[in-house]
């Protein structure tokens, strides 16, 4: 990890930014706000944004993005935008026409990086969660190695840069790894990770075969029933990072996304809220990064255990 560009190299050569803003939101939220919002992030200092087909916004991220390059704020080659092949899109023929309907939405001529988002294909059709009449989620039967040779030609149709996964495995990253004919590694696992879950096993996988793990819910899991125990302790509550967090003069969430960057860890710093959003991006400037005051956080926080077990996570590795 080169921490003086903030950027981490991937395997095909490309960079990524460390530290990245998501786009998802609640439902609640209106389209407008995330166009604000996403500009304001830009206007603060995120450059890598993080968004997905799935999560309806891809219009309003790409106006803020074209909204920001026509007033100089960045150019295009400062932006890196990521999108996701989304699950009822994973036959081969289908992969290409929905990267194409991104750039669209976006009116952008490529992305920076495309995932594929889960690694469950559905039933292809209009509904995103198509369901049978007893409410059961209806699959089809794709071979992910089919669907990764797909996302192979849009890289080299120059669709986009680079191409990874999402919420894979070590077992499902080993089937596209151990595919014959392989042209492009993926360059990036994004899976859920923050001291609740550390994903220590899979990052050590994916660091031996240079691939670099990108962690979404970094400031904890999604609060959203179904998703999560909602018995389950708020990670940014949880006393060790917060007293921490007091020794070093900065917030809980400053803590969790440090972790992560001295582990190597690409991190998404998801906020609809402009205060938090500017706190995020603290984590980057020289005084947190250069000067010392988290040098020590790694340390701190696995010597302290601040780890919760979630062994009915699907994706652990």
């Amino acid at each position: 990890m080169d921490l003086k560009s903030q950027k981490v190299k991937l395997n095909d050569g490309h960079f990524i930014p460390v530290l990245g803003f998501g786009t998802a939101a609640p439902e609640e939220v209106s389209k407008s706000e995330a166009l604000e919002v996403t500009k304001f992030a830009i206007e603060v200092g995120f450059r890598h944004l993080d968004c997905a087909h799935v999560y309806r916004n891809e219009e309003q991220v790409g106006q803020a993005i074209r909204s920001k390059i026509a007033d100089g704020t960045v150019k295009r080659e400062d932006i890196f935008y990521t999108s996701k092949l989304w699950c009822t899109f994973f036959r081969p023929d289908l992969v290409q026409p929905a990267l194409e309907k991104s750039l669209k939405d976006l009116q952008l001529d490529y992305v920076d990086l495309y995932l594929i988002h889960f690694p469950v294909a559905m039933k292809p059709g209009e509904e995103l969660l198509p369901k049978d009449e007893n409410g059961k989620m209806i699959l089809d039967s794709v071979d992910l190695c089919r669907t990764w040779e797909a996302l192979e030609k849009c890289k080299d149709a120059g669709l986009t840069k680079s191409i990874g996964v999402s919420n894979f495995n070590h077992k499902q990253l080993e089937k596209i790894l151990n595919k014959p004919g392989l042209k492009y590694k993926p360059v990036c696992n994004q899976v859920e990770c923050h001291p609740y879950l550390n994903q220590s096993k899979l990052l050590d996988f994916c660091k031996s075969h240079d691939i670099v793990l990108v962690a979404y819910s970094a400031l904890g899991s999604q609060r959203i029933k179904g998703w999560v125990n909602l018995n389950h302790p708020v990670l940014l509550e949880d006393p060790v990072l917060c007293a921490i967090a007091k020794k070093h003069k900065q917030t809980p969430a400053l803590v969790a996304l440090r972790y992560q960057i001295q582990r190597g860890v690409v991190v998404l710093a998801k906020s609809y809220n402009r205060k938090r959003i500017k706190e995020n991006i603290q984590v980057m400037m020289s005084g947190a990064v250069g000067s010392g005051l988290l040098r020590n956080v790694l340390h701190e926080v696995i010597l302290h255990c601040v780890y919760v077990p979630q062994l009915s996570y699907p994706f652990i590795c």
